[in-house]
This record gives structure tokens, sequence and C-alpha cells, in this order.
């Protein structure tokens, strides 16, 4: 069987240990632009991985707008990147391409999700116009 839980949740442990003023509050929308920045940067990875394995003029532009959105939502802090290698045979490097295609597309879809519900009108932008190009580099309708 199972040993019942003998400590208390950190949840409800904060609960109980703190005044209004010790822990600053979010409101909704600071916690979206924290998850849209979340999405954003994920897909900023995603992109100077594509831009590693299949150069474009298309991805580098794509690369600096996404890192700039970020940065503003980041209150000037600019997201952290890495700077991918390439190494494989070429049908690896391929495959891979498509493999990250498809993880941009949806990180993309879920970025557009959380730039309309908090109203970042440039975010939704951005977000669906990458989509899009993910999904046509796949072949598919958008």
């Amino acid at each position: 069987m199972y040993e019942p839980i003998r400590t208390k949740s950190v949840h409800s442990m904060a609960a109980h240990h703190h005044d209004d003023n010790d822990i600053p509050h979010r409101s909704r929308r600071e916690e979206l632009e924290i998850r849209l920045a979340g999405h954003l940067t994920a897909l900023l990875t995603i992109t100077d991985e594509l831009r590693a394995l299949a150069p474009q003029a298309a991805l580098d532009d794509a690369a600096q707008r996404l890192a700039d959105h970020v940065t503003r939502l980041r209150d000037g802090h600019g997201p952290l990147r890495a700077a991918p290698t390439v190494t494989g045979d070429p049908r690896r490097i391929a495959a891979r391409v498509g493999q990250l295609h498809q993880r941009a597309h949806a990180l993309a879809g879920n970025a557009l999700v959380v730039a309309t519900s908090c109203d970042d009108a440039d975010g939704a932008a951005l977000a669906a116009e990458r989509m899009a190009a993910h999904a046509a580099a796949l072949g598919i309708e958008a």
C-alpha cells in the first residue's frame, strides 16, 4: 500500500506563512506574458537550430524578431541563446529539419493562443506568421 504524505505541501505552507506584502502577486496578464515569453524563447531556440541546419534569410529575420519580442516582454532582458552545431549525414539532417518544423509549428500555435489571451497583437501576428511559415515548410495548408 501507499504510505500517507506526512508533510504539508509547499503551497499550503506558503499560504499560511506570508503576509500579502512578502510575496508580490502577478496579474493574469503578467503571468500570460511570462508564458508567452517562454513559448517564443522555445520557438527561437528551434529557429536558431533550423538556421544552423538549413540557413535562410527568412529564418534570420524571424529569429531577430522573436528575440526582439522576447526582450520587450522581459523588460529589456534578452533571451539566452546557444549556437547550435551541425553534425551528421545529410539524410539525418533532413529528417531533423522536418522534426524541427513540426515542433516549431506546435510552439507557434501555443504562442498564438497565449498572445491572443493577453491581447498582445504584435505577439499574435508574429506567432501566426511563424505558424504559417512552418506549415508551408511541412507542406501543409495553414
